[in-house]
């Protein structure tokens, strides 16, 4: 069983109520009906008429909205933080086989970007090659990265990038520093045998 805070699910609704406009201003009928949840039972839970908190269904709301764990983690108790992760994991992997195709998934804009076209020349195991990357500039400036606020580039990652983001902010602080630790080694390997990006 998993422990609740005592406000968490005032809390939790505003984060469900949210993300239901988010997704496209969702209805009661329509969040019940993702779910697999009756629209009474769907109804009574989110006017509070419930006596409890059905951890099933808190589960199944926050993998169909695709509410980040971060919103509701902190009305979950220390003890039950593993269990309530492995339950809403669960629904997450149960969503291909729901009819999840009427959340309009929310897509950055696209991100204009001015190139110029640069060489590099790198060296690979004794043989030198020139490729060449990036498109003529017709206006004379570059968009450089670290121009870019945090927010736009988080906006230019792909939907790969942005899991692998989220995967990695879940981690504890040692297994990000063991991650952070082995992307420099990679980094600095690669920048040892000359090949340059």
């Amino acid at each position: 069983m998993i422990n609740f805070s005592a406000d968490f699910l005032e809390n939790f609704l505003a984060v469900v109520r949210k993300y239901m406009q988010l997704r496209g201003g969702l209805t009661q009928k329509d969040l019940s009906e993702m779910t697999g949840v009756g629209i009474s039972t769907m109804s009574r839970f989110l006017n509070l008429k419930t006596a409890s908190v059905d951890e099933q269904l808190v589960a199944n709301i926050i993998a169909t909205l695709n509410i980040p764990l971060h919103e509701v983690i902190d009305g979950v108790a220390e003890d039950s933080t593993d269990t309530f992760k492995r339950l809403v994991f669960f629904y997450k992997e149960q969503m291909p086989t729901k009819q999840t195709a009427s959340i309009p998934q929310q897509e950055a804009p696209p991100v204009q970007e001015d190139r110029r076209k640069t060489t590099a020349t790198i060296n690979i195991a004794g043989k030198k090659q020139t490729m060449s990357f990036g498109e003529p500039d017709n206006t004379g400036s570059v968009t450089k990265g670290p121009d870019l606020t945090l927010r736009d580039k988080l906006q230019t990652l792909s939907p790969r990038q942005k899991a692998y983001i989220g995967d990695f902010l879940d981690l504890e602080i040692a297994d990000r520093d063991l991650i952070v630790d082995l992307g420099d080694a990679i980094f600095r390997y690669v920048r040892s045998r000359n090949v340059n990006f």
